[in-house]
């Protein structure tokens, strides 16, 4: 049992939410709803309560407390991960952070901004000087910074920039540690990789450093291709065509395309479909790349202005997935890297294994300096062994896959984690306090037989040599 008492007593007068519903609705995140094995596997794991800390005093009163306590923390910003951070396992209090929502400076072409600011209400102020956040998550409207940077991994961006971790995306942060006397600790350089994607397990993260991006009149089109190959290899020459500034290219075999209720008039029976933001000088050239290839463009329009009435990226990444389940709440997904030298025969390899299990989803981005499609086939859910099936096949066929049925940091795949994420883990969390369970080694070899850990992912590779060993808490 969690010491509530103590930790109230400890806490001061942040303010604290008890109330029943709220507490178990604010438990859960979109991984409940993305995948029916997390769903089942967070089953009965509720946190106690909430706080809603409103400035950095409150933070540390929490970290604070917490550890006089024992109290576990789980972080919270929009709660729109889908890979299960958000799921207490081990109860204990919600940490709230929309609270701190502010933007500590902006200039020279960089923004310091507060955890629970949200990404678009950043790019909102952030404009009219010209500039932008260089990716996003498709959860833009109300996903938190925080919440990005901590479970986060990809976006609307990264065919340009590549991910979060790569070098130069995230320039610092700013991370409380649980501890009786907590310490503010700053991380720069390849050491924000240690709190980057590790889902709030080691530290408090209370403001981002980032790199900022030219904020370019967007132009979104819908452009179908006579075959899946045909859209494949045209989104290949538009990730690879360095003249033309893009943002978003995403890849639907049919029938995936024909869920999304909004994209259904947009097609063509039997076609493929691409959808891509690109700025609006290279429209002339993208015309000419869709030609090419033997497309036919079914729409043009001014970033959140085409005729399916959202901006393009709530069609892209996991959006793409909630607008299929609107209509076919029953399809999952798992993910899939395929890189180059073997990007597209690979992925043709996997469009021939699974064409009748389902349509292929695919999003470009830059990977380790290197043009890769992430994705994997829409498919109506069975059981944990189909799962695991098309996991074999998709490894089969040259893809590294990550776990996207697991809320384990490790047991996912997409965070590399080695004995200097441990060490740092023990650094800013002596007490294992910080969303108990998801880090622990120990905790996934205990998950029964059956649970999401147990899927026989690859997890994806990283080259060596991007962590600077010199700086620890």
């Amino acid at each position: 049992m969690n010491d509530i008492p103590s930790f109230l007593a400890h806490l001061g007068d942040v303010p604290v939410v008890t109330d029943t519903d709220t507490v178990r609705r604010r438990s859960r995140d979109m991984s409940t709803t993305f995948s029916p094995i997390i769903r089942r596997d967070a089953e009965g794991k509720f946190a106690d309560l909430i706080v809603q800390p409103r400035d950095m005093r409150d933070v540390i009163a929490v970290a604070r407390a917490a550890a006089l306590a024992r109290m576990p923390l789980m972080m919270r910003g929009g709660g729109t991960c889908n890979l299960g951070q958000g799921v207490p396992l081990r109860g204990g209090a919600i940490v709230d952070m929309t609270g701190l929502s502010g933007i500590v400076w902006s200039r020279d072409a960089m923004v310091r901004v507060q955890a629970g600011a949200r990404l678009l209400a950043i790019d909102e102020v952030l404009r009219p000087s010209g500039w932008e956040l260089r990716m996003h998550s498709s959860t833009r409207r109300a996903a938190t910074i925080g919440g990005y940077i901590g479970g986060g991994h990809a976006g609307i961006g990264s065919c340009g920039y590549g991910i979060l971790r790569d070098r130069g995306n995230i320039l610092g942060l700013q991370v409380v540690s649980i501890e009786e006397t907590p310490r503010v600790v700053e991380l720069r350089g390849d050491d924000v990789n240690l709190v980057h994607h590790a889902y709030g397990t080691n530290g408090i993260i209370c403001e981002v450093e980032l790199p900022l991006a030219p904020a370019w009149p967007w132009m979104e089109v819908v452009a179908n291709f006579p075959s899946f190959m045909a859209a494949a290899r045209a989104a290949y020459a538009l990730a690879s065509a360095d003249g033309i500034v893009k943002k978003l290219i995403s890849i639907d075999d049919v029938p995936n395309w024909e869920y999304m209720r909004a994209m259904a008039p947009l097609g063509r029976p039997g076609w493929s479909m691409v959808r891509c933001m690109v700025a609006a000088p290279g429209l002339e050239a993208l015309r000419g790349l869709v030609a090419e290839h033997g497309g036919q463009i079914a729409s043009e329009a001014r970033e959140g202005q085409g005729p399916y009435h959202a901006p393009l990226w709530e069609f892209g990444w996991g959006h793409a997935r909630l607008q299929v389940n609107k209509t076919r709440p029953e399809i999952v997904n798992n993910i899939g890297l395929y890189l180059d030298p073997d990007l597209l025969a690979a992925v043709e390899r996997s469009h021939r294994r699974f064409r009748d299990v389902g349509g292929m989803h695919l999003e470009s981005k830059r990977y380790n300096g290197q043009i890769a499609f992430q994705g994997s086939p829409y498919y109506a859910y069975r059981d944990e062994a189909q799962v695991a099936e098309v996991i074999r096949g998709m490894a089969e066929d040259g893809a590294m896959v990550a776990n996207n049925h697991t809320y384990f940091v490790r047991g996912n795949g997409m965070k590399a984690v080695d004995a200097r994420d441990a060490d740092f883990k023990r650094q800013m969390d002596p007490h294992g306090l910080m969303n108990p369970g998801k880090f622990d080694a120990e905790a996934e070899c205990d998950a029964p037989a059956g649970s999401g850990v147990r899927l026989p992912a690859t997890g994806w590779k990283y080259a060596t040599g991007t962590h600077d060993s010199s700086a620890t808490a």
